[in-house]
């Protein structure tokens, strides 16, 4: 691969938002666009600390905020410190989630507005944040969601979690048709089944783990190192034509 081919997919220069950065993939892809060249800014809720020793290895700049990003006013403030501190954003990953199993007739209201907040109307927030800020300071960004194979069937007591992925992919098609005239891609990648605390009810029960893994061609669960390749390529210059799109990294499951 010649330098100018892998220009295409440096990050050197670029500062990368991530949310739901304290484990699983949204760790993994911090670690691994910093390892690109980006520096990175890291909100949750959790501690972010084993997230903070990775990155800081890269030399490169980084912040780490814990925020609770379904609050709008906590996304105010940790936005203005980001600025201030970084001086600009370059790239927005909206990757926070979180997850509730329970039949339809026992699911508590209190846990789906939780899915929901957390899952969906936190990206709104964000990306309408983000995009403001692009449109305002004329940079052609990238805004990239986690969406789920959960947003495209239904899974079985996950009504919550199954919609807010829904709506995470109908938020990702709006805002491309919505900013590609101004430069700005919108996209989103779309896990498979990958072993993190999410489908930790899936992949620790050894009946559930077995039917799904029929399903997959590639014949092993993902790991959320699996999500970095297209995580980079999304957020590099390698993609300045690609918008509007969900790429699937589920080992071949969803072309069974």
């Amino acid at each position: 691969m010649n330098q100018s081919t892998m220009n295409l997919f440096s990050l050197e220069g670029k500062t990368i938002l991530i949310t739901g950065c304290a484990s699983g993939i949204g760790k993994e892809i911090a670690i691994g666009v910093a390892g690109a060249g980006a520096n990175v800014v890291c909100l949750d809720i959790a501690d972010l600390t084993a997230t903070a020793e990775e990155i800081k290895k890269s030399g490169n700049r980084s912040m780490f905020l814990h925020v609770d990003v379904s609050d709008s006013n906590a996304i105010d403030k940790a936005w203005d410190q980001i600025i201030e501190e970084m001086g600009s954003v370059d790239v927005l990953f909206n990757n926070a989630g979180i997850q509730y199993r329970a039949p339809i007739d026992e699911f508590p209201i209190e846990k789906f507005d939780a899915i929901m907040n957390v899952n969906f109307k936190s990206a709104f927030m964000l990306s309408k944040k983000v995009a403001s800020y692009f449109l305002q300071q004329k940079i052609k960004g990238k805004i990239i969601n986690t969406t789920s194979l959960y947003s495209t069937f239904g899974g079985f007591n996950v009504t919550a979690y199954t919609s807010a992925k829904h709506a995470m992919l109908g938020l990702t098609r709006a805002l491309s048709n919505e900013l590609a005239p101004h430069g700005i891609c919108v996209n989103s990648i779309t896990p498979g089944y990958i072993t993190t605390a999410v489908t930790k009810a899936l992949w620790s029960d050894e009946s559930k783990s077995s039917e799904i893994l029929k399903r997959i061609p590639i014949g092993r669960w993902g790991n959320p190192e699996d999500l970095v390749g297209a995580a980079i390529f999304l957020a590099s210059h390698a993609s300045d034509y690609v918008t509007g799109v969900a790429i699937p990294i589920d080992g071949g499951f969803t072309a069974r």
